[in-house]
Parts: C-alpha cells; sequence; structure tokens
C-alpha cells in the first residue's frame, strides 16, 4: 500500500514544472492512506509539505473532505430542527492574540433555537492557542468525555454541540505529532474549517486568512455541489467579526440569481467600533466571558453585541443587522447566555 502512496506523492512532489494535481479520487485515498497511517511516517511528513508548497487545489481539498467524511465522527440527523445545523469553522489551532467570541456567539443562538456545532481539538500546531474545548471547560461545560450518543442527546435538547477529535476522530488527532514536526500548516487546517461533523442540512460558516484559501474553498464546495456556507475573514482566521475595523464576509446564498455575495461590515456604522480585545490569559479572558454571561460590564460586551447582531440576522432571527444588535443586546442583560450554559452543564451532569 506505501507504493501506492509513494506514486501519489511522487504526482504532487515532483517540482514546479513536471509536478500534477491529483484527482478527487486520488486526493482521498492519500487522505484516508494518511489518517489510516498506512503510508509510512516519512511519507506522511513529506506529502504534508509537498502539498503545502505546491498548494491545494479545491478538486484536491473536495477529496480530503470526501475522506473526512468517510472516516470521521458524524454526528446523526435530528429532524426536528426547524432551521438548518450551523457549523462553526474555527482553526483546530486556537488563538494568541484576541479573544475568542465564538463560544459567546455559540450560546446566543442556541438560546434562540438556531442549532449550532462547533469542533476541534486540544492545543494544535502551529499556533498552539487556546482551543474551543479549553475555553468550554474553564466556563464548566466539558465536552471532553462525551460521545455521540450523549452529543446528540445534548445537540437536540440545548440546540449546542461540540464534536471533540481526541474521542470522536481520533485518526486526525494522530496526525498531530507530523503536523508539529514539519513546523507548517498542512492543507488538513483548511480542512478542519470546512468539514461539517453532521449528517443533515447544515448552514457553514467558517473563518479564513488568505484570498488564495477563500478561492480553494468555493472551489471545493462547487465540486461537492454545497451551496450554504458562508466565509468571514476575521480575527486569527476565525469567524469572529472585528470591533476595530471591517471584516469581509462571503455570503454563498443559493436561494439567489447572484449567488455570491460580499459584504463589507464596520462596526463604526453601527456605533459600536472599539479596540478588539487582546487575550492577555486563559484566567483573564475566562472571568471577562464570566461577566458577560451574568450581564455584567465586560471589556467582550460590545465586541459579543457586535458579533451577536450580525449571527441573528445572517442565521434568520433577525430582518436586519440592527434589529439583531438590540437583540443580542437583550439576550446578553436578561442572561439568556448564562441560562443555556446551565442548561448544558446540567445535561452533561445527567
Amino acid at each position: 500500500m506505501s507504493h501506492q502512496f509513494r506514486e501519489l506523492l511522487k504526482k504532487i512532489g515532483s517540482g514546479q514544472h513536471t509536478g500534477e494535481n491529483l484527482t478527487r479520487s486520488e486526493a482521498a485515498i492519500a487522505t484516508k492512506m494518511m489518517l489510516t497511517q498506512e503510508a509510512t511516517p516519512a511519507q506522511i511528513g513529506a506529502f504534508m509539505i509537498a502539498h503545502r508548497i505546491k498548494r491545494p487545489t479545491g478538486i484536491e481539498l473536495a477529496g480530503m473532505l470526501d475522506a473526512y467524511d468517510e472516516l470521521g465522527s458524524k454526528i446523526p440527523s435530528i429532524p426536528t430542527f426547524k432551521h438548518p445545523v450551523t457549523v462553526l469553522g474555527v482553526p483546530y489551532d486556537g488563538r494568541l492574540r484576541t479573544a475568542p467570541i465564538s463560544p459567546l456567539i455559540a450560546l446566543m443562538l442556541a438560546s434562540v433555537e438556531i442549532p449550532i456545532i462547533l469542533h476541534g481539538g486540544d492545543r494544535f500546531p502551529t499556533k498552539h492557542g487556546l482551543p474551543l474545548i479549553e475555553i468550554f471547560q474553564g466556563l464548566g461545560i466539558d465536552f471532553a468525555h462525551l460521545f455521540q450518543d450523549k452529543i446528540k442527546q445534548i445537540l437536540a435538547q440545548t440546540y449546542l454541540g461540540f464534536v471533540y477529535t481526541r474521542t470522536q476522530f481520533i485518526l486526525a488527532q494522530n496526525l498531530i505529532p507530523y503536523r508539529d514536526e514539519i513546523g507548517k500548516r498542512p492543507p488538513f487546517s483548511t480542512v478542519e474549517l470546512i468539514w461539517q461533523p453532521y449528517q443533515g442540512e447544515t448552514n457553514l460558516i467558517s473563518g479564513y486568512v488568505h484570498s488564495a484559501t477563500e478561492t480553494i474553498i468555493i472551489d471545493a464546495f462547487s465540486e461537492r455541489e454545497f451551496k450554504h456556507f458562508t466565509l468571514i475573514k476575521g480575527l486569527e482566521g476565525s469567524p469572529d467579526l472585528s470591533l476595530a475595523k471591517t471584516t469581509i464576509i462571503l455570503i454563498n446564498n443559493p436561494n439567489k440569481k447572484k449567488e455570491i455575495k460580499y459584504l463589507k461590515l464596520n462596526p463604526k456604522d453601527y456605533d459600536l467600533n472599539g479596540k478588539d480585545v487582546t487575550l492577555e490569559s486563559k484566567e483573564i479572558y475566562l472571568d471577562q466571558v464570566e461577566k458577560v454571561l451574568k450581564g455584567e460590564n465586560s471589556p467582550l460586551t460590545n465586541a459579543t453585541i457586535w458579533n451577536g447582531g450580525f449571527y441573528l440576522y445572517h442565521c434568520g432571527i433577525c430582518d436586519n443587522i440592527k434589529e439583531g444588535l438590540l437583540l443580542a443586546e437583550k439576550l446578553i442583560s436578561e442572561g439568556k447566555l448564562n441560562q443555556k450554559r446551565d442548561e448544558i452543564k446540567q445535561l452533561i451532569s445527567v
């Protein structure tokens, strides 16, 4: 089997003039062989760095997603939901510079019965930043030891679920040492942003950094005939909107004649401009989050309202962003996010 992988490796690693792109099926085969470690350690490391240097195509990314769908754990469909499940694509390697807003937005959307799934693992290379699992644990919501049936129950009853790779997708987790050793993000980092660990209808909202990434994601989704996605050029590659500057948002709406729409959202236009909150330490950050949850004044309050206003509008709860901002502020002040946190904590403990 390693001979088959060697041929795929030769195809992408033959240099600028003679190297070739993989087909969708070849990319899926290569990804499965790396995930199952049928490829040798030397081959896995060589493929990761060669593929990064070459840059993946949208077709290759589609094949890699095929492999993730085949081998990764997905929460079974829940037919009682009135809205598609929103999947937030957050970089697995966490945050170092700015305070994450996504966990608060997840609680906010769940509080208005928009089902939402996040996913990720421990501290991932290359940044080894603060990951989602540690944030939720710091809030008393520990998804780390839950398996699929329990996660489905929590999602069905509370509208919020988290897929933790160490228990739900150990094959992907086992590739972390290779990623750490090469010291660069492989294309798996992009796959993680747009993978959707749910078997039913989804609405993907993913962060990204580079314009080239935007292009290959669009191409990958076109190949897979998936149309319900939004890409946000947010803080540190996350789907968090900046409070300090304009955020570029790409919305693919299959119900419109011109499917792709670009938004440029500036908080100054909504009287909410300020500074993005620095991530000083996990302890300080968690204290800031607790204050938001309890409706107290926090450095994160305006950022949560700003992001919440957009998400409540974009997910169909409000007719426009201004209405979304008002509702976000109300949900915070009435303690709805904290109530949702307590509801999830209680269900996990049962």
